[in-house]
């Protein structure tokens, strides 16, 4: 069956589901609508995948990176177009639309041009015992890999997965976040524009329960971006078959002030970190911990910065709407807790709150146990909390269930406190950098999960490792085997000794 054909087939059967609608934010316009994939749906998808799984394979990884490449050719063509979708959709400027984008490209070039490197069979020492074996490890692919990707970075966060999973030579089935299925949608036809005969990239639309079905559809590994809490259900899920999964959840990242910091480019990271995205950032500052001897001095300047941003649907707006309504009402809790506590607010406050749109909220003071600071808002709002000492910022910034991403800002103790900080990322005198490097792995321990996209790491979390050995020549003593003479486990010990016991 050709492409076209099988694409028309598939677009008959969605005609028998019910359908939903994706919104957007800034105005409640419907922008798109979209099946709802049942669970025969789901499967339906994953065997025609796993069907064109084996030739992908074949290719081998040049082969491999002569389709991506076409296909990332059309992302940079067509990138104006994405980012209108992904405005659509989230609500986001354009601006910042497109700069996901750019990140996206940039990931695609880089997991496709180093897959060979990272994946390919190598040789590895067989060690004193074995020394007559030839030992090799190479990757191989799962064969279909499910992710299922959230709406805030609605390309750029599933990419990190999808990209990598591709390039080591699986196929993917998609399901995207119920608030952006049209960003899923535009990514899956413009791989099938630019590879078509090879369909290993699928698309799967609907809620909850669609997600459920491709984490029993029979995949070979899910990729999560979302919740603590849904990603504890995708791996209860998972583990009735061994699924094995990734886990990237959300985040209370933290930002560092050291007392000999740069002040202005450490405001200006804290109220982007925050801010930017309408604070819809699984990696940006919601917590500031400041020196004592410059907090007075920072507060000033991060206020003044955020005082001056709004939110908007128009073209000139600083950031969008809160994308999913029901957050509104986290948010405006978290800002009423940590105010009816005693936190200070210097900009913004209860009134900020003007679904679907939040301005700008900075509070100072808050108690360390306050949901504002144990709890991920996302939204565009900021504690700030000065401390005696940044051996007292490190203590509070780890004292917490999460571990995504950390902010440091210190001329003379950047890197040190970098490692003491208990997350799987930190920019020191910069703010989230570390997305924008493709070389390095991304993801969290604690509530923010395990595993990692992005870099080496990311490409081999989509491979599984095959250790494989070849006897080169017969060893006289071959302890392995009910023939060996009395004796040869004695000289082996011997050996062992002479060359270990040392």
């Amino acid at each position: 069956m050709t492409q076209t054909a099988r694409g028309n087939v598939e677009e008959i059967a969605s005609a028998r589901f019910e359908t939903f609608q994706s919104i957007d934010p800034r105005t409640g316009e419907v922008v798109g609508e979209h099946p709802i994939h049942d669970a025969e749906a789901v499967e339906s998808r994953v065997a025609a995948a796993r069907e064109a799984q084996t030739a992908w394979d074949e290719l081998g990884f040049s082969g491999r990176k002569t389709h991506l490449d076409q296909w990332r050719k059309l992302l940079v063509k067509r990138l104006d177009e994405l980012a209108a979708v992904v405005c659509a959709e989230t609500g986001k400027p354009l601006e910042d639309a497109k700069l996901e984008l750019v990140l996206v490209i940039d990931h695609l070039a880089w997991a496709t041009s180093n897959a060979e490197k990272v994946l390919k069979r190598r040789k590895v020492s067989p060690g004193v015992l074995m020394s007559n074996q030839t030992a090799t490890v190479e990757y191989l692919p799962y064969g279909v890999v499910g992710v299922i990707g959230p709406w805030n970075y609605p390309a750029f966060t599933p990419m990190g997965s999808i990209a990598y999973a591709l390039a080591a030579g699986n196929a993917v089935v998609f399901k995207p976040s119920e608030l952006t299925p049209g960003v899923g949608e535009w990514l899956v036809k413009s791989f099938a524009e630019a590879v078509p005969e090879h369909p290993v990239f699928r698309l799967v639309t609907g809620y909850g329960q669609t997600g459920a079905a491709l984490c029993q559809s029979g995949v070979n590994k899910v990729a999560f971006t979302g919740s603590t809490a849904t990603g504890k259900r995708v791996m209860a899920s998972c583990a009735e078959n061994l699924i094995p999964v990734l886990v990237e959840c959300g985040g209370k990242d933290a930002l560092i002030v050291d007392a000999d910091a740069d002040l202005a480019a450490a405001a200006d990271a804290a109220v982007w970190g925050a801010m930017s995205n309408a604070g819809q950032t699984c990696i940006g500052v919601e917590r500031v911990y400041v020196h004592d001897a410059v907090a007075d001095r920072f507060l000033k300047m991060v206020s003044d910065r955020a005082a001056k941003l709004r939110p908007g649907g128009e073209p000139g707006a600083d950031f969008g709407p809160i994308t999913m309504a029901s957050q509104v009402n986290i948010i405006r809790d978290h800002i009423d807790n940590a105010i009816e506590r005693g936190g200070r607010a210097v900009v913004g406050g209860r009134d900020s709150v003007r679904p679907p749109f939040v301005e700008p909220v900075v509070i100072a003071d808050v108690p360390e146990d306050s949901s504002a600071i144990t709890e991920e808002t996302f939204g565009p709002t900021l504690v700030v909390q000065r401390v005696r000492d940044v051996d007292e910022a490190v203590a509070l910034a780890n004292a917490t269930k999460y571990g995504l991403g950390a902010t440091v800002f210190s001329r003379a103790r950047g890197q040190e406190l970098a490692r003491r900080l208990r997350s799987g990322m930190v920019a020191v005198n910069s703010v989230i950098a570390f997305a924008g490097v493709p070389a390095l792995p991304f993801g969290g321990v604690g509530d923010s999960g395990f595993g990692r996209i992005h870099g080496a790491d990311g490409l081999r979390e989509f491979a599984r490792p095959q250790s494989v050995t070849r006897t080169k020549f017969k060893i006289p003593l071959n302890p392995m085997s009910f023939a060996r003479p009395k004796g040869t486990v004695r000289t082996v010990v011997k050996i062992i000794k002479l060359a270990r016991g040392r």
